[in-house]
């Protein structure tokens, strides 16, 4: 049985969008924490902002040598899809064939930042056209996605979401039918406790169907809130981890307090919820 520990914690920079990437690893430090979720996205690292990969190179290895200075290390990179113009199931080619691009650019990237995972979920589908066409296409869109991946060493960590943000995977069997129709080792699972919670399903469930699959876990409380401050009570995140350490779970729990309520002091947000998690969690 695997045994998780605060070493095991990693934060999504997106919770600091509104500050500065050094911002951002000055609370990881003062949170002592060293695993960095990758967030690319503006002001902190956007792929679309450089005309190369020599270029985006270059500022990737500023922010590396940034992060090696404190001990810190990405351990999964999370380009920016939902907020920016992508989608893997339209049935507008340029606009599929960009988001590709795009995708394997992220690859690349991830891996200068020294990290072999890339993190995407489906986004949603328009609502009005065939929810069904929409999601073949997207695992069309995967096993392309997928092909590169295997050629590179990458694993692609697809998560569940939520109804309102999208309408193709947002249960267990969604995401179990896309894993079966990509046929891709390298295709893997992060559950959103989250998402999880709301379409009433449980960890247990998802560790028994996915296995070594389940790769990644995003951890917060009701809503993406501060860990302790919503409606799962300590007993319900202390199950979860439980269950993952039973399982033997190898990933991170990877802070996603991801809500606008904290932009303005996205430090405190994690720090509370670090302050939660030791209540849980060993120090190492």
């Amino acid at each position: 049985m695997s045994r998780i520990t605060m070493q095991d914690v990693a934060v999504m920079s997106v919770q600091y969008v509104q500050y500065s990437f050094a911002y951002y690893l000055d609370s990881m430090k003062r949170c002592g924490l060293s695993k960095i979720d990758m967030w690319g996205g503006a002001p902190h690292y956007c792929r679309l902002d450089y005309n190369s990969s020599r270029e985006a190179g270059q500022k990737i290895a500023q922010l590396r040598r940034a992060m090696d200075d404190l001990g810190m290390q990405v351990v999964i990179y999370t380009p920016e899809t939902l907020g920016y113009p992508f989608s893997y199931s339209t049935p507008d080619f340029p606009l599929r064939s960009r988001t590709l691009d795009y995708m394997k650019a992220a690859m690349e990237d991830a891996l200068q930042f020294g990290t072999n995972r890339v993190f995407l979920n489906t986004g949603c589908h328009s609502r009005d056209l065939n929810r069904e066409e929409g999601f073949l296409r997207t695992a069309d869109s995967y096993r392309a996605l997928c092909d590169v991946a295997e050629r590179m060493g990458v694993d692609l960590i697809l998560e569940q979401l939520q109804p309102y943000e999208s309408n193709l995977c947002t249960t267990l069997p969604d995401i179990s039918r896309m894993l079966s129709l990509v046929g891709s080792p390298n295709l893997k699972v992060c559950v959103d406790l989250v998402a999880m919670e709301v379409a009433g399903e449980n960890l247990e469930a998802y560790c028994e169907t996915f296995g070594e699959k389940l790769a990644w876990v995003h951890y917060s409380d009701s809503h993406h809130l501060i860990v302790g401050d919503g409606d799962f009570g300590r007993e319900r995140l202390e199950g979860y981890v439980r269950t993952l350490e039973r399982h033997d779970y190898q990933g991170c729990l990877d802070l996603e307090i991801n809500d606008s309520i904290y932009w303005e002091d996205p430090h405190n947000s994690i720090a509370r919820s670090c302050e939660c998690l030791k209540t849980i969690l060993p120090e190492n």
